[in-house]
């Protein structure tokens, strides 16, 4: 059985970074053919695709957070990290972490293993 948990402070002030770290266990995000997203869901509003890392390490983002997104991988501990800049108020949200067997879009996701989600907030 997949399990994916995110991990990562519940709040941010304005013009940091955001960094959250997604662990999985029961699977490898390195030698399984899949691609590891973060998503988040701000209040009120519907699910946002921010970015994914396939397995074979590239990555793609949603064009509206490209300029402000990181996604990174730590092979050693199956670990794959969100990294979002100069985050303001707009970026609170609940932010999960999932897996898709083919690779997600704006336009197309399709996950079948997803994290709890952990909350966080930007507030001075």
């Amino acid at each position: 059985q997949v399990q994916l948990q995110e991990s990562g402070p519940g709040l941010v002030k304005p013009s940091q970074t955001l960094s959250l770290t997604c662990t999985v266990s029961g699977g490898s995000i390195v030698t399984d053919y899949y691609y590891w997203s973060w998503i988040r869901q701000p209040p009120g509003k519907g699910l946002e695709w921010i970015g994914y890392i396939a397995y074979g390490g590239s990555t793609s983002y949603s064009p509206s957070l490209k300029s402000r997104t990181s996604i990174s991988r730590d092979m050693s501990k199956n670990q794959f990290t969100l990294q979002l800049s100069s985050v303001t108020p707009e970026d609170t949200a609940v932010y999960y972490c999932a897996r898709s067997p083919r690779p997600p879009s704006d336009s197309y996701q399709e996950y079948d293993y997803w994290g709890q989600g952990t909350q966080v907030t930007v507030s001075s």
